[in-house]
């Protein structure tokens, strides 16, 4: 295993290495990396010891438009110019190749786990080999630190002496605190003044500097980059440079070594659809002959709609979403989107509802906790909207399990209600202690547990002598649930089934 020490020796290896695509006919737009300019962090009371600041070059290049295809790997890679439609300018674009992803693979080992990908009990249930990858186990409970410490790895000496800094309280943000200070980077994380007190508090136990600033992702962003600007820190988000894309696809790779005679990998596939661009590149270059399926919500379909326009796009509904987190946030950039859009052999969409059931199996089958970005991808399985992967040997990335206690209780009892596995019903009975125990002897009999039951009849204004009953149940499946609400509808008309 490689220490952080020979990590940093390598990062100032810039040798140029020769441009080879990997993709099928597309066209690819090369772009100055906004996180990589003008920006750099130190804490204040160096900064004035930092008097030398050594700017990018910035990144130049003639259009260009390549005909590509998907070889498998040891093949050589043909370079193939073509005319470029007249309605398209673009430049050219360093594309994703096997030896990107196997160089950032050796650039993160020893600091980032190997996290299992494991053959699931949900397997017999759902009728397919499932096997699933387990990125929650990473220090900060993403996959996003892949990408992030193959960043900071790659970073100059005298960026890393600066510093860099983030906005907003994402997993990314959290692997940058994280890393920038196991590599001694000085690191700065805004957020909005409405961020929760854990997640402020988790950073700063990272060994970020926190700050909180403005109502909103927006004001925190526009403030980071503000600062990056007068201070000569390196202003870091998630976009589509070689180096990110290439730390997250390093999963990928994961995912073939540990599961042999591989059909179909599932990953979410939110807004920033890096980890599926990534990880896709490196599936298909290793077997052409797995097939790579994203999983959006269909609350923020960004992705589809993104690919469907031909360029990015932002949800009408808004980003930051507390539940969906990630996968709501704006899509990435067109380089990015044009690598899912070659690589990536199906997108579907899937509920809120089936999230939660998927979530509530990985709860009982797993023992896993994960959050909505975790769990969408069996989400896809879970609904039914995956037909084709009966019998099928599978896996199913599990990348992200940051959920606070709070959101955890009521995504909880929420999915126990979809999955009917408690129930909640009010009913009408004469007021006296022996009609009582007679609801009792019926729920008794259908062998369910009480959970709650609460009697209301001071703020009645009718049925004088009745009481309204409100029962919380626990039942075993929808099978009970249908059977007591039967029994119920029997002995008492009145019942209100909720």
């Amino acid at each position: 295993m490689r220490s952080r020490e020979m990590m940093t020796e390598n990062r100032n290896d810039d040798k140029e290495k020769p441009e080879a695509p990997v993709l099928p006919e597309c066209i690819y737009e090369e772009e100055p990396l906004e996180n990589s300019s003008l920006s750099s962090c130190q804490s204040p009371d160096q900064l004035d010891q930092l008097n030398d600041y050594l700017e990018e070059d910035d990144i130049e290049g003639n259009i260009k438009t390549w005909k590509l295809m998907v070889l498998e790997h040891g093949d050589e890679h043909p370079v193939i110019p073509s005319t470029p439609p007249v309605c398209i300018q673009t430049t050219n674009f360093q594309l994703i190749e096997l030896e990107d992803i196997k160089k950032a693979a050796s650039q993160i080992e020893g600091s980032i786990q190997v996290t299992p990908c494991m053959h699931s009990r949900l397997s017999k249930k759902y009728g397919m080999e499932l096997f699933l990858k387990k990125e929650f186990l990473q220090y900060t409970g993403s996959v996003k630190e892949r990408g992030v410490l193959n960043i900071l790895t790659s970073l100059k000496q005298i960026q890393q002496k600066k510093g860099v800094i983030v906005a907003s309280d994402s997993n990314f943000s959290m692997a940058v605190a994280y890393h920038a200070t196991e590599l001694q980077i000085p690191v700065f994380v805004i957020m909005p003044s409405n961020t929760s007190v854990a997640s402020v508090k988790m950073c700063r136990d990272y060994g970020a500097v926190v700050i909180t600033f403005g109502g909103s992702p927006k004001d925190s962003r526009t403030h980071a980059q503000q600062l990056a600007k007068k201070n000569d820190y390196l202003f870091l988000e998630e976009e589509d440079s070689l180096e990110y894309v290439s730390g997250l696809g390093t999963m990928g790779l994961e995912i073939f070594r540990q599961v042999p005679s591989l059909d179909a990998v599932v990953f979410p596939a939110g807004g920033p659809c890096a980890l599926l661009a990534g990880s896709a590149a490196a599936l298909k270059q290793l077997s052409s002959h797995i097939s790579v399926i994203g999983v959006q919500p269909e609350s923020f379909p960004v992705l589809k709609h993104s690919l469907k326009v031909g360029h990015p796009v932002e949800s009408q509904a808004g980003s930051g979403h507390l539940f969906y987190k990630d996968l709501s946030e704006p899509c990435s950039r067109k380089n990015t989107l044009q690598l899912v859009g070659q690589l990536v052999d199906k997108i579907v969409t899937v509920t809120e509802e089936d999230i939660l059931i998927a979530m509530l199996r990985l709860l009982e089958y797993e023992r896993a906790t994960v959050d909505a970005e975790g769990a969408i991808g069996l989400a896809a399985i879970v609904s039914g909207k995956l037909p084709e992967l009966k019998g099928k040997r599978v896996s199913v990335v599990l990348c992200s399990g940051n959920l606070s206690l709070p959101l955890l209780q009521q995504c909880i009892q929420r999915a126990l209600t979809l999955d009917s596995q408690t129930c909640k019903f009010s009913l009408w009975i004469p007021d006296n202690a022996r009609d009582m125990a007679k609801l009792l002897e019926v729920l008794d009999r259908e062998v369910v547990r009480v959970l709650d039951i609460q009697k209301e009849h001071g703020f009645m204004t009718s049925k004088l002598f009745m009481t309204k009953v409100t029962c919380v149940t626990e039942t075993r499946d929808k099978q009970q649930a249908t059977q007591l609400r039967n029994a119920l509808l029997e002995r008492y008309p009145s019942l209100e089934w909720m």
